[in-house]
């Protein structure tokens, strides 16, 4: 029995005892709130650079294409997550990579408007990745070549339905029951409620920004005119369903038939005579930021390594230039690489190779010009040679370019006020 003079103490120490049962409890809840990373915001566009936060953003950033392709089998999925955690090491900010993937093997899009739930959850993967990496994705929507369907999958569809007016895989720009196949891919995607995270895509800041297509080319009319009425329809309809997030082309970069710099700049005659035009396509009123591409080894056939290293320089410098003068936008040079196929290839070409296409850039955030970044092509994991091509890089298996990559990072850091944000400063002070 208890005597009535110790009954305050027990329930002082019952308090206690409930006190501390309630903290052990929820502690790990309470840490974990704490602890969550801030909300993404999206990046935005002001005049000729991106910006974060109110912040510049000048990107450095790669291609993985691959991913949604790995991430539908479980056995090879966990080469995602690989690739970003050893992109966000370098301090990699964008991955460019493909939404796509039209007929086919492991097809998101089995016929026109009928998608594989199995594929679909493999993108909402990539995307959940992606965030919990920090690394946002450049998704391009469709391709103008064969790999992956591209438009020659959308031209036999129409075509195996006997509603195509062409055969021409060119039909895919001008053909008004393919543009509508595509606007229903498109609003498919952009409405699409990822399996992971719960948000639909278009509300979704881990994307950076969406690719209307890889390097189209319209070369049954070279005055541009049928490539340039195709992507103010899409971009429009894009906007109408997304108005959140940036959108890009896609181009090569080439000058057109009636733009004067065909002469001075194009790396030979046959660029200007594919239907594209890099000012027109890039001057679209629902066109956030121009696209480049950067392969001079695949457009010379007759130059020496230094003399492509010159052309490159001239190259950038002239979309640069453009973005400041005629576009008023960002320019970002989507794909870079050296093919280690030329005759002539040594290692160290490309370290050089890269150190050319990262100065330009830096220079230009330095002077917070146009030219917002650069994404080379291509990274990979080890023990994926079959996906690769001669210009496939595993980052720490070439230590030059792997520290070539992490300086860029910092470079551009230190020029944007980011060096102080924890990863990029932890990054950087470890090169010290």
């Amino acid at each position: 029995m208890v005597s009535s003079r110790n009954r305050p103490m027990l329930r002082i120490l019952g308090f206690f005892i409930c006190a501390a049962f309630i903290y052990l409890s929820f502690r790990d809840l309470w840490l974990n709130h704490y602890k969550r990373k801030p909300e993404l915001g999206f990046v935005k566009r002001n005049g000729t650079q991106f910006v974060l936060d109110d912040m510049p953003l000048y990107v450095n950033g790669w291609n993985s294409y691959w991913f949604m392709n790995h991430a539908v089998d479980e056995h090879s999925r966990n080469l995602v997550g690989e690739m970003l955690e050893a992109g966000a090491k370098m301090g990699l900010t964008v991955c460019r990579t493909w939404a796509f993937n039209d007929g086919g093997y492991n097809a998101l899009q089995i016929s026109p408007g009928r998608f594989d739930e199995r594929v679909f959850q493999a993108l909402d993967h990539v995307i959940a990745e992606a965030k919990k990496h920090d690394v946002r994705l450049l998704l391009s929507l469709v391709n103008n070549l064969q790999a992956y369907g591209g438009k020659t999958q959308y031209v036999q569809w129409a075509w195996q339905e006997g509603v195509g007016l062409s055969s021409s895989n060119d039909s895919f720009f001008f053909d008004p029951s393919i543009r509508n196949y595509f606007k229903n891919y498109l609003k498919a995607l952009l409405t699409r409620k990822n399996s992971v995270t719960g948000i639909e895509y278009r509300n979704d800041p881990t994307i950076f920004a969406w690719e209307l297509i890889n390097e189209p080319r319209c070369t049954t009319d070279v005055s541009g005119k049928t490539l340039q009425d195709w992507i103010e329809e899409m971009t429009g309809f894009i906007k109408s369903i997304d108005d959140k997030h940036l959108l890009t082309v896609g181009l090569e970069g080439f000058y057109g038939p009636e733009n004067p710099k065909r002469l001075t700049i194009n790396p030979e005659q046959w660029a200007s005579q594919l239907g594209s035009d890099f000012v027109q396509n890039s001057n679209s009123s629902n066109i956030d930021f121009a696209s480049v591409h950067v392969y001079p080894d695949h457009w010379f056939h007759n130059q020496t390594f230094e003399e492509k290293l010159k052309f490159v320089v001239k190259w950038m410098q002239s979309h640069i230039e453009d973005g400041m003068k005629e576009l008023k936008k960002p320019v970002l040079f989507t794909e870079f690489g050296l093919s280690n196929l030329n005759k002539d290839y040594e290692p160290a070409q490309r370290d050089k190779f890269y150190r050319v296409i990262f100065d330009v850039v830096y220079k230009s955030a330095k002077r917070r010009k146009a030219g917002a970044g650069s994404l080379v092509w291509q990274l990979f994991m080890e023990g994926m040679e079959t996906f690769s091509d001669d210009f496939g890089i595993v980052p720490h298996e070439q230590d030059s370019i792997y520290k070539l990559m992490i300086e860029q990072s910092c470079r551009l850091g230190k020029v944007t006020g980011r060096l102080k944000e924890r990863k990029l400063k932890e990054l950087c002070s470890h090169r010290h």
